[in-house]
């Protein structure tokens, strides 16, 4: 029978150790140790301390920049983790030089770097580049909803909030009463300790009554969306948003990111408290303007194609594109409907999904005619007086016809009377109302203009690349980084942690493909 020595990994062990030999070449710890010490600008946040003469010496920012960023790596984004591994972690220690930097002291620093974090991510961008990784041929744009360190049950607006203090105090009421009717009766609890745990819900009910007032009195007016009305509003992070994402609706931030397709460099990132891609493309191509401004291109566009899905395509954002002198290859909703690759997808349908159920002649179905529009809102009023929702302002059909999708909430159709005289199949009613069908060529809008420039051979091969540019990128941040929620709130603090992650996808990139002697 083999025998084996014993092994315990328990054990501990007392060695000599030089912090410098655990940072060994090719790794991604060797290079970040190496671009922090020399290819980045630490005058800002070196400028902000005046302890010169007087007052305890501070950590060094670059230190704190890398064991940040090297946790950010290994999938540690709590500051007691990073701390314990500063502690605990040769690695770590080593590139802390065993400093040992306390959990606040480290979430300060991650709070308060700022603006600074630009000047870096700049930094490394340029560092790229002097490298090659960056082809400058596409870009490609995309964003993630995740959520933020927000409570989604603690947002509305105004008028939700006042109803919601109203259903409180009336809560207070109806128990102050009752335990006043049971002090002058002098019946005894029901159940024993009920009247201690109610005393409890007052006080609790109380204050949550008084947070909404404060909040209230620190927000006279709502938050307004692109089109003017109200949209709902964080208490705990006022910057942040309800958003449909992949795993529901979240109260988060959108993250966007812009990539290049040479090494998918990140050359643009963005977290934002809005929802909608489409009003979020120009200021994400204003920053990627501005970020290679920086590294000395006149104007990075005007030879670089940018690549985006449809949630980027309205009218609005394509006139941007426009305006602004950008090749871009933005398809809208109906691109695969009219794309041959996809001529025979029908055919592979399941036969439930094309035939539907089977539906009487003579039952009389509702027709768009039959729902009314609201001027006021904008809104369809079905045959129930029910509102149907905007779902898209910029809607094309296959045939060239345009104009708006309406959308009526799940909760109405289910319990409508008129149910089986509206939907053919599915559980919700989309009505359609068209202005007019667009002639190629005639008096064309922005968003024709895209599709006729998309719907191309050269269009469809160039958009093709999209996926495998950002995509990628996402699954990095997101599976391998761990990066799936926000830790942080507000805007200015989110867009730190998110450019953060972009610093270490990026010196990813370094170790990976420009350095050579650090991979």
């Amino acid at each position: 029978m083999a025998r084996y020595k014993p092994t315990d990994y328990a054990q501990g062990q007392f060695i000599p150790i030089s912090f410098e030999h655990q940072i060994l070449p090719g790794t991604f710890e060797y290079a970040l140790n190496y671009i922090v010490d020399n290819r980045l600008d630490f005058s800002a946040l070196d400028a902000v301390r005046t302890n010169d003469d007087a007052g305890a010496p501070a950590y060094n920012p670059r230190v704190m920049l890398k064991i940040v960023l090297c946790a950010y790596a290994r999938g540690m984004i709590s500051s007691r983790e990073i701390e314990a591994a500063c502690q605990q972690n040769v690695v770590m220690m080593a590139l802390s030089a065993n400093t040992r930097p306390h959990f606040t002291t480290i979430a300060q620093f991650v709070r308060e770097i700022g603006i600074s974090v630009e000047k870096l991510f700049v930094d490394v961008l340029m560092y790229c580049d002097e490298l090659g990784l960056i082809g400058k041929d596409m870009f490609a744009v995309d964003g993630c909803k995740m959520p933020s360190n927000a409570s989604k049950e603690q947002s509305g607006t105004r008028e939700d909030f006042e109803n919601r203090k109203a259903k409180f105090k009336a809560t207070i009421g109806r128990l102050v009463r009752k335990h006043r009717e049971q002090d002058a009766s002098g019946e005894p609890d029901a159940v024993p300790g009920m009247r201690a745990r109610e005393k409890k819900a007052i006080e609790t009910l109380k204050a949550k009554a008084a947070k909404i007032e404060e909040w209230l009195r620190e927000n006279p007016e709502d938050k307004k969306g692109t089109r003017g009305t109200p949209v709902k509003s964080s208490m705990t992070d006022k910057d942040s948003a309800k958003m449909v994402s992949g795993h529901g609706v979240v109260q988060g931030y959108n993250g966007l990111a812009m990539v290049d397709a040479k090494h998918q460099v990140i050359v643009g990132a963005e977290a934002f408290g809005k929802g909608h891609d489409a009003e979020l493309l120009a200021p994400m191509v204003d920053q990627v303007r501005e970020n290679f401004q920086a590294l000395g291109e006149k104007d990075i566009f005007d030879e670089t194609k940018l690549t985006a899905d449809s949630g980027f395509h309205t009218e609005e954002s394509m006139k941007e594109l426009a305006d602004r002198g950008v090749d871009g290859y933005v398809p809208d909703k109906c691109f695969r409907q009219r794309d041959p690759a996809f001529q025979t997808a029908q055919r592979h349908r399941s036969r439930k999904a094309l035939v539907g159920r089977s539906v009487p002649p003579d039952r009389g179905f509702f027709t768009a005619d039959d729902f009314v529009l609201n001027p006021k809102n904008g809104k369809l009023i079905c045959p129930a007086g029910k509102e149907l929702y905007v779902k898209d302002r910029n809607f094309h059909t296959a045939r060239g016809y345009y104009g708006t999708q309406y959308m009526a909430k799940k909760t109405d159709c289910r319990v409508c009377a008129l149910r089986a005289r509206c939907l053919r199949k599915g559980t919700v009613r989309t009505v359609h109302k068209f202005n007019r069908r667009v002639v190629p060529g005639a008096g064309e809008s922005f968003s024709h203009k895209m599709i006729r420039k998309i719907d191309t051979e050269v269009g469809r091969y160039l958009y093709s690349m999209r996926m495998g540019i950002v995509e990628p990128v996402f699954a990095n941040l997101c599976h391998m980084l761990g990066l799936d929620r926000f830790t942080l709130r507000g805007s200015g603090k989110v867009n730190i942690q998110w450019r953060l992650f972009a610093l270490v996808h990026n010196i990813h990139k370094v170790r990976r493909y420009g350095w050579a002697g650090a991979g």
